[in-house]
């Protein structure tokens, strides 16, 4: 994929700062570092998307992002950490290559303000129940693979 920024980084046409890599993931410093530390995990295969991914593949990236969080931990001994990951337009992906954000966090830095508004008020567990239900019966018909 000529077009994807990414593809161009693992390519070598890019510039990056790797912190890790092997034959199926590299991790690079965010060029944006909305926090200080914050790491991409990105896979070496085009996948656009978490739907795109193989659950092996899946894997291989939590595992990395573990490695990468110990690292950050050791390292700039954060408040806290998250992890990060967009699909579509609906959910705020920028670049179209599925990639893992690992943001070390510190109190007060304003980051993710995810509930702007005020936390949701729990929904009613009938609610949570059937949905639940819907999700088990899905995965049940094949939606992991």
């Amino acid at each position: 994929m000529a077009a994807c920024v990414f593809c161009q980084i693992l390519a070598g046409h890019a510039p990056a700062s790797v912190v890790w890599e092997d034959a199926h993931v590299v991790a690079l410093m965010g060029l944006r570092q909305a926090v200080p530390g914050h790491v991409l995990v990105i896979p070496r295969l085009h996948a656009e998307t978490l739907y795109d991914l193989d659950e092996d593949a899946a894997a291989h990236l939590m595992r990395v992002a573990h490695r990468i969080a110990l690292a950050l931990r050791g390292t700039l001994d954060p408040d806290g950490l998250n992890l990060w990951q967009s699909n579509g337009e609906a959910g705020g992906q920028e670049v179209p290559h599925f990639h893992l954000h690992v943001h070390p966090r510190r109190m007060g830095d304003g980051l993710l303000d995810v509930y702007p508004a005020g936390a949701p008020v729990p929904a009613p567990r009938e609610q949570l129940d059937a949905l639940a239900l819907t999700l088990r019966q899905q995965l049940e018909q094949g939606a992991h693979s």
